[in-house]
Order: C-alpha cells, then structure tokens, then sequence
C-alpha cells in the first residue's frame, strides 16, 4: 500500500514537471494592431516590438520565418525588421543557424525598467517569507497586454514550487493574478480586454468569462481571486491586487502550486488572507504612512512574515488597493 501511494506521488511530480516545460515553452499569441486609424501610432515601431517580444527564455534563438509565425508578420518586414534591430543592437545575429538573439541592448532596458520599480524592493521579504510559509512561489506581476508578466519572484525551496523567472508571461484571463488585475481595471480596459479575448477564445469566450467573473465576485466577497485548476490542471493559485498610489500602474501578487501540494480550501482559508495582509502592508509603506485604521506603519516596515489578520472582505470602491 505504501509503495502505491509513493508511485502515485512520483507520478504527480512527473507530471508537473511536464506541465512546467509546456508553460516555458509556450509561444506567444500574435498581436493585432489598430483596427482603427490613430496618427499617434507608429505602426513601424508597434511591429518592432513585437518582434522583441517573440523571444522567450526557455529558447535562445529564433529564425526569421519563426517571427514572422509568432507574430504574423510578413516575411519580408521580419527579415527589414531584425536587420535593423541588429544595427541598434537590440539584437545579435548568429550566422551559424541563421537565427537571432536578444543583445545586451534589451537587457539594459529591462534592467532599468525593474530598478525603477520601487514595489519589488518593499515587497520582496514580505514575499519570501510567504514562498517559505506556503512551500509555493510568490510572484509580483503586472498587465502586458492579454497576459501578465513576472517583475518579482521568490520561491520556497521546494523543488516543486512554480519556478517561472522574472519576465515570464501568464494568460491573463485563467490565472488569479490576471483576474486580480481584471478586477481593478476602468471599465473601459476591462471591455477592451474583453474584446480580445472573446475573439481570440471563439466559442471557448462564455466558459471563460464565467471563471473571470467568478473570481471577480469572489475578489469583492474577500479581497482576493482564486484559479482553481483553470490555467493549468494541475496548479492552483490566489492573487490581491494592488493600484499604485501615484498612478504610475497597477500589479497583483499571487501565490501559486502544484495542486497535490496546495489545496482549494488553504489558499481560501490561509494563503489568501495572507497575500491581503502582505497587500496591506506594502501599500502602506508606498504611501508614505497612509496606512489603513488601526494599523501600526512601524510594524508593517518592519513585517517579516508572521500571523496575518484576516480584517475582512472585498475590495474597495473604485476599485483601488484592497485591504
């Protein structure tokens, strides 16, 4: 009996490590751009990005002909595109497999992007020692587009935590943390988000849109959304958002694992509560000591981790921070 039970976890294990490999992996969904004219926008520059965007970390490099599949761009504005991108090094070419790489170019801008990002400083301890409490991963992420990129991630030392890197990108629409930030964006964002997702989803949108706002409903219920299996399988998770005081955004922190390792009913019960009071606390340091009634600012910058309070439900009207 001992010996089955064992195989049954190892098959689990296996499984998501399976399941880790195909997120990595998972190519990106090619971008429309406006359906309407905006002299604003520069089309040239919009389909350069999103050449950038096509690369992924689980793979080095990318030929033209894969660009161009990843984002649905003409062959030969690819090959004019990473040319130029080349030039401004923004890219390297590798003459050896005729693909291309990201350059150090990229990695600049990213890196100064994430330095001025003061919430990944505060939050991190908060984070970590979360990751630790929870055995999962903690991550801090916020809206590209119809997904959600990582700009902070910590992890338990478990080996079967979620182990995405900074910079990954999830769906948007299956994950708490992308129904978190679903759930505190203007009207007007949530339908423009709505729209694309129901055309990219087809006959798969109502399904969809079912679980989006059931965690939305459970986000104004309790503080917090919930994906039970949605995104993958195999993995649960729990976010709270959060909209930066001085309007420079929004992100959502979200705590995710396995589902053998973590269950419905403790990211419910625990984690969840949790991930609000960690949300409590970093807002109140961001504000500069605006913190919530009854809350005492010394103890939230000097937080590391112990019991949280649950002081109750949803979120606020207007949609900003929760508390």
């Amino acid at each position: 009996m001992r010996n089955s039970v064992l195989q049954i976890d190892v098959d689990a294990k296996n499984c998501w490590s399976g399941c880790q490999r195909r997120i990595e992996t998972m190519p990106p969904v090619p971008q429309k751009e406006p359906t309407q004219q905006d002299r604003k926008f520069v089309v040239a520059l919009a389909r350069g990005l999103d050449v950038l965007r096509a690369f992924r970390s689980a793979e080095g490099m990318l030929g033209n002909n894969e660009i161009a599949e990843r984002t649905g761009l003409p062959k030969p504005t690819v090959s004019r595109l990473t040319y130029t991108l080349t030039r401004l090094g923004y890219l390297t070419h590798v003459p050896r497999f005729s693909k291309y790489r990201l350059a150090p170019g990229v990695l600049a801008l990213g890196y100064t992007a994430l330095a001025h990002l003061g919430i990944r400083q505060v939050a991190r301890p908060f984070m970590q020692d979360l990751a630790n409490h929870a055995d999962a991963s903690v991550a801090l992420g916020a809206p590209d587009r119809t997904r959600v990129i990582y700009v902070e991630h910590c992890f338990s030392r478990s080996v079967l935590t979620v182990r995405l890197d900074v910079g990954s990108r999830i769906p948007i629409a299956t994950t708490a943390a992308g129904r978190a930030l679903i759930a505190v964006m203007s009207d007007e964002q949530r339908d423009a988000t709505y729209r694309i997702l129901a055309e990219r989803a087809g006959a798969g949108w109502p399904k969809m849109l079912e679980g989006i706002e059931t965690a939305i409903a459970g986000y104004e219920a309790r503080g917090f959304t919930m994906s039970i299996g949605d995104w993958q399988p195999d993995v649960n998770g729990v976010a709270v958002p959060i909209v930066m005081p001085d309007g420079t955004g929004m992100f959502a922190f979200n705590c995710g694992a396995p589902a053998f390792s973590i269950s419905p009913e403790r990211l419910l019960e625990d984690i969840g509560p949790r991930l609000k009071g960690i949300v409590r606390k970093v807002s109140a340091i961001l504000n500069g000591g605006e913190n919530e009634p009854g809350e005492d600012l010394n103890e939230a910058r000097n937080y590391q981790g112990g019991n949280v309070v649950n002081t109750g439900g949803g979120g606020r009207a207007g949609r900003r921070f929760t508390a």
